[in-house]
């Protein structure tokens, strides 16, 4: 057969059909190996860069993840919020890139030491007793999405960008010509004559006829429906729910404690009064004088006559004490004795410990119940995505809520409640897991329809920490309805009086401003009206006078001097007429010259660093991908 096939391989018509395929083999290769060339995957180039879309998916993700924190729970972003974002995020990243080749090229690098030691000084990764904590460090980074080379290369990046930024926007010097008038303008002091017009003051109208009620009934549906009810039913996948299933053996407990067994530590605190003077003769004389009186009202005025300073530290550690050689004489001393001088590096001292805290280094036994919880809870952590892919699993192959395995770890909940989540009886509905899970869970339960198939959701649960799993679905719908005049008759009446009260009093406040404003004086419309007026104190745009309301503070930084005005308040009606105007005085008053500097110096920095950034992406000539982008904003 071999030797048959040979011959045949010898012939050119066989020769001709295998050149054929060789030949096609060529051209469907060439064009895929062309077609491949030809696929990018950056979203955009900047100058030498590109921004890669997977790059770009991760931290158009983080930036949705906070955008989505305020928007009502349950609410899913919009098209258009998604296409925003992913803009923005791009850009800032065009922004950073355009940065980051500045620096390369201007050889600005930020060492090692100096990123470990903004770290360790971060009041986020500090424990309980104020050190940098390791444990806290992992667990913030967890929750937010990071791993540790992640972040500090990005602190890294930051603290490289400050030292360019900050460079660039020292030189902003704002002139007296920008100041003056937004010193002028923040610092000016006004005052007004003002006559209150409270609802709680207005006369009581005559009784309403049926058909009074009836109209206002009809023209006011929406203060009189029943709220729409759905009755649900729903899963619950979180820590909490997995730990009823969990124990901890002692060997776990044993490690678990000598990890973390600084994190079980107290610390030993102590309040003291402390007085630091420069001289040693002066410290001495003032030990006599406190060990003859021991009153700290006048020792203080003691050490203030004597050019020295006292103050009261209260339950703080050694650590926190502000001196090192304070803190060693603080701890060293006995309590309620005067101590003798003590020579430190800010002076010399003398202490009296007013109170005294003995630290604790409790043992396992101490706090073995708060060690079980965390190694249940961190185990709850480790099988949270396991034990949701399951679920989701299951529910995808249309397993029912009452189908479900018994060990999965699942709370389960049903039940009737409307938007607030309050059942039929007005009370909140027992709905497990904490605020965020809750209110998850109550939004989506109005956003889904009757017969939706469930889908696994997860809710960022940051009260409780991580994060946790709901499915539900919706059983029945009982829709809104207006309920029938003669059960809220009572509530109707009420508000048809308080509507014709509110009529009242702005009639009232309407006739005394256009008195006013036809030439009559305030105090004779005021008289004319049956009220007395109250001048207001004098007040700024940013400090509103005590009893002000807000609405009548912008009002009167809008009026001249005379002018009279009417504003609607929460209380009622106000009518304002501007009463006196206090121009500021710039050299009176440097320290709010000064503030005002500081203000239009901060804004220029701000706009030399924006400025300088937009020139550095615009040098870059970004080329945007817009499909590739679009493809990232899809939900």
């Amino acid at each position: 057969m071999i030797t048959t096939l040979r011959r045949y391989l010898d012939t050119w018509p066989v020769r001709a059909f295998f050149m054929i395929m060789v030949a096609s083999f060529i051209f469907w290769g060439v064009g895929d190996i062309v077609k491949l060339a030809g696929t990018s995957t950056w979203v955009a180039q900047v100058g030498g860069q590109t921004i890669e879309a997977m790059a770009l998916q991760t931290e158009f993700q983080r930036s949705m993840a906070m955008v989505s924190r305020d928007l009502p729970a349950g609410q899913e972003p919009s098209p258009d919020l998604r296409r925003r974002v992913a803009n923005d995020t791009l850009q800032r990243m065009i922004a950073q890139s355009a940065l980051s080749s500045e620096l390369r090229e201007l050889r600005i690098v930020t060492p090692d030491a100096a990123v470990a030691d903004y770290v360790r000084a971060m009041p986020a990764f500090r424990g309980p007793d104020g050190a940098f904590s390791k444990p806290v460090f992992d667990s913030v980074l967890r929750n937010n999405g990071l791993t540790e080379p992640r972040f500090l290369d990005m602190l890294r990046s930051d603290l490289a960008q400050r030292q360019l930024l900050g460079t660039i926007s020292a030189g902003a010097a704002a002139s007296d010509l920008a100041i003056t008038p937004l010193y002028m303008s923040e610092f000016e002091k006004r005052s007004a004559d003002t006559l209150e017009f409270a609802l709680a003051a207005a006369p009581e109208p005559p009784p309403p006829d049926d058909a009074a009620l009836q109209r206002w009934y009809d023209n006011h549906p929406d203060l009189y429906m029943t709220p729409e009810f759905r009755r649900i039913k729903a899963i619950v996948l979180s820590p909490l729910s997995l730990a009823r299933d969990l124990d901890a053996t002692d060997a776990e407990l044993k490690t678990a404690f000598e990890q973390n067994r600084t994190r079980y530590v107290t610390q030993a605190k102590r309040s003291a009064q402390v007085i630091s003077v420069d001289d040693e003769a002066k410290a001495k004389a003032l030990v006599e004088t406190w060990r003859a009186t021991e009153d700290w009202t006048a020792m203080q005025a003691a050490a203030q006559a004597a050019g020295a300073s006292a103050v009261a530290i209260d339950d703080s550690t050694e650590a926190q004490f502000p001196d090192p050689d304070l803190s060693r004489t603080v701890f060293a001393a006995v309590p309620g004795a005067v101590s003798d001088p003590v020579k430190g590096s800010l002076g010399w001292f003398i202490v009296k410990v007013t109170n005294a805290v003995a630290g604790r280094e409790p043992t396992l036994a101490d706090v073995q119940q708060q060690v079980r919880d965390q190694v249940i809870a961190e185990k709850a952590a480790d099988l949270m995505y396991d034990r949701a892919n399951k679920v989701d699993n299951l529910l995808a192959n249309g397993t029912s809520f009452d189908d479900l395995p018994g060990d999965l770890g699942l709370a389960g909940l049903a039940g009737t409640m409307d938007r607030e989540g309050n059942t039929t009886e007005g009370t909140p509905a027992p709905i497990p897991g904490g605020t965020e899970l809750r209110t998850a869970i109550i939004a989506a339960a109005f956003q889904a329809r009757a017969g939706d198939p469930p889908r696994l959701t997860e809710v960022a649960t940051p009260s409780a920490g991580g994060s946790a799993y709901y499915a539900l679905i919706v059983e029945e719908i009982t829709p809104a309805a207006l309920k029938p005049l003669d059960t809220v008759q009572e509530r109707v009446l009420e508000d048809w009086k308080a509507d014709q009260q509110r009529r009242s009093q702005e009639e009232a406040a309407s006739r005394m401003l256009a008195a006013v404003k036809g030439g009559q004086s305030f105090s004779d419309a005021a008289v004319v009206a049956g009220l007395v007026p109250r001048l207001t104190p004098l007040m700024t745009r940013a400090q509103p006078g005590e009893g002000v309301a807000p609405e009548v503070q912008r009002a009167v930084f809008g009026l001249k001097l005379g002018d009279a005005t009417m504003v609607e308040t929460a209380e009622g009606f106000v009518v304002a007429i501007l009463a006196e105007k206090v121009e500021p005085d710039p050299k009176a008053d440097a320290a709010g010259y000064d503030q005002a500097r500081a203000a239009i110096t901060r804004s220029l920095s701000n706009d030399l660093t924006v400025v300088f950034t937009e020139a550095l992406r615009l040098r870059a000539n970004p080329k945007i991908d817009q499909k590739k982008l679009d493809q990232v904003a899809q939900p």
